[in-house]
């Protein structure tokens, strides 16, 4: 049998032995100083708020700022009239409620700009500038597109475009759409081309008429006099133009009976003389 009565001696040693916790008072004080100084940050956020969407109230309905100058620089081809217009800023509006990087993107969207930057000066004034595109050829791609310093087709010619330019043939209109990457790169060796011949003095780029990439790849030139073909190949432009103006003048004055020129052998320059008809024929 279970002894009972030493069951309940443990019991009671097991009571006597536990702590009495204490029922501490609630600090009211500390309570009520935790919820003022919860309620004073919240009321002062509120204020910081209203407050603020008041002065943007204001400053939109005051005339302090409105704009009443729009100036504009970089530009060349475009004047500054054409720029504003481009812009859709007007005199009159606040200058707090204008989108600044959209209306950079609405000037960018005239293709002679690279680059449009907007900017407030305070209080009543829009600054725009301008980057513009510099043209240094004239590519042929079915129709007669402008081709930039930085080997990028930019713009269709137009009847009062200036056609003083080198015409740069042999590129799809396609593939220069679609971004394929061979024709970009050849477009930049392309103008990284026409910068060497502009550099020159015997053989320069005022007797170039015309730069063609040929299907295999390789460049060639053709001279303004007599359209004779100078063939380039694709690389060491600068050692093969260096050969070919040592002896241009020499060849200057029978480039008409010339068929063309050959840059691609190592130290040399290959000239082949045209046959006249008749000798061909007899």
């Amino acid at each position: 049998m279970r002894d009972l009565k030493r069951q309940q001696k443990v019991k009671r040693k097991v009571r006597y032995n536990r702590k009495k916790q204490e029922k501490k008072p609630l600090n009211w004080r500390k309570l009520l100083h935790r919820a003022l100084r919860v309620s004073v940050v919240s009321f002062s956020a509120v204020l910081l708020v209203v407050g603020g969407l008041l002065v943007v109230q204001l400053m939109l309905a005051s005339d302090l700022f409105r704009v009443d100058q729009i100036s504009v620089q970089g530009g060349q081809h475009l004047s500054a009239e054409q720029v504003v217009a481009l812009s859709d800023v007007r005199s009159g509006l606040n200058t707090f409620s204008l989108d600044l990087e959209m209306i950079g993107n609405k000037v960018a969207e005239n293709p002679w700009v690279y680059k449009a930057q907007v900017q407030r000066i305070f209080p009543r004034q829009i600054d725009i500038r301008i980057e513009e595109r510099k043209p240094v050829a004239i590519i042929n791609l079915g129709y007669l597109y402008y081709l930039d310093s930085r080997g990028e087709v930019f713009k269709v010619l137009e009847s009062d475009d200036s056609l003083d330019f080198p015409i740069i043939t042999g590129f799809d209109y396609q593939k220069i759409k679609q971004r394929d990457l061979t024709s970009a790169a050849d477009l930049k060796r392309m103008v990284a081309l026409l910068a060497n011949l502009r550099s020159r003095q015997q053989f320069s780029l005022q007797q170039v008429s015309e730069i063609h990439r040929e299907r295999g790849g390789g460049f060639a030139l053709f001279t303004l006099t007599g359209g004779v073909k100078v063939k380039l190949g694709r690389c060491d432009f600068e050692k093969k133009l260096d050969r070919l103006e040592r002896i241009y003048a020499e060849l200057q004055p029978r480039l008409p009976i010339l068929d063309y020129i050959d840059l691609n052998v190592d130290e040399k320059v290959i000239v082949r003389i045209e046959r006249p008809k008749h000798a061909a024929s007899g």
